[in-house]
């Protein structure tokens, strides 16, 4: 006896050929684990950026070997997947997608039996519930727990399971009370073939901030080397003709050159010497146009002294009135009674 096929599987496979065959990147993602909420969550928020197609392995074979491609490529990135999902972009690349998904990535509570992927650690403090009989529950699966100030507290820090150990008994629903929830869901790539290419996870997985700034510092590091190296170019001929014009000005003011870039600045610094040399004179030996220059910056001088010596006094006297308020306040009880 021939067994049936099912109606809905020839036309699930021609789907799955159809996409495989498409340009762009097909990749291979597993959502075992993920509750069906989570997963339109998810689905809803890659919208528009690309498919996703759920089958069994053996119907995503059939569509492969239909759509005449690699199956070596295709068990490469099927390895693993528990539960495989199809994706399909032609707006993302590799690295693009990989990121995408990698945003799904979200932690839900533990079940009895399932293991730890990660050493679960309580930190010790306070909680946010207060006295009852949820101190005993705590105690109970091996988290610490009192009551201080009136609230539940966790007395010390410890690991209530270890990396690979089963989590056991009421263990995950406490810790999710305490917003600890170590089993990781979401969308997980497996693996993409990008013209012809197998790329894994873990070959998208780039550190694009450390890229960024290993980037920056190399371009600071050779702007920085082909300046000291005086190497004209389209980027470093600013910097350049700017470091020579200021080094310039120097050499021409310390040589007396004069001309229209130095004449002010010589003038400006011959008229501090010469007010500094007219004020170490006797005012007999001073002409009035002199006499009342040195005048005006006397009395800027004295201006300026005033000032700060006015703002020093007012803070004296602050300081003096907070003092007397202190000494004339409260002495005591006996203040109180008179």
């Amino acid at each position: 006896m021939i067994p049936k096929v099912a109606s809905w599987k020839p036309d699930r496979v021609s789907e799955l050929k159809e996409i495989v065959a498409k340009d762009g990147i097909v990749g291979v993602v597993d959502i075992s684990g993920v509750p069906a909420k989570n997963m339109l969550d998810m689905r809803n928020s890659l919208r528009g950026m690309m498919t996703m197609t759920m089958a069994k392995k053996s119907l995503i074979r059939l569509a492969w070997k239909e759509a005449g491609l690699s199956e070596e490529n295709l068990e490469k990135i099927l390895e693993g997947a528990l539960q495989p999902c199809v994706v399909h972009t032609d707006s993302l690349n590799c690295y693009e997608l990989f990121d995408e998904l990698e945003k799904t990535r979200q932690g839900r509570a533990a079940k009895e039996g399932e293991i730890a992927p990660d050493d679960i650690i309580v930190e010790a403090g306070p909680t946010e519930f207060g006295p009852g009989p949820i101190v005993g529950e705590f105690n109970a699966v091996g988290i610490p727990a009192k009551i201080d100030k009136g609230a539940v507290a966790i007395q010390k820090t410890v690991t209530v399971v270890n990396k690979g150990d089963p989590i056991e008994g009421e263990l995950g629903l406490m810790l999710s009370k305490l917003g600890i929830n170590p089993i990781e869901i979401g969308l997980i790539l497996m693996g993409v073939i990008d013209e012809g290419q197998v790329l894994d996870s873990s070959d998208l997985d780039l550190d694009t901030e450390g890229f960024r700034s290993d980037i920056i510092s190399a371009t600071s590091g050779a702007f920085n080397l082909a300046c000291n190296m005086q190497w004209f170019s389209s980027v470093t001929m600013p910097s350049l003709l700017s470091k020579a014009s200021s080094e310039a000005l120097s050499v021409a003011l310390e040589a007396g050159v004069v001309n229209d870039e130095t004449a002010s600045i010589i003038i400006s610094r011959v008229n501090a010497r010469a007010m500094a040399i007219a004020s170490q004179l006797d005012s007999s030996a001073l002409d009035d146009e002199l006499a009342a220059a040195l005048g005006a910056v006397a009395a800027s001088s004295s201006a300026e002294a005033a000032a700060s010596e006015a703002v020093e006094e007012a803070a004296s006297e602050a300081a003096t009135e907070e003092e007397e308020e202190e000494e004339a306040g409260f002495g005591g009880l006996g203040d109180l009674f008179g």
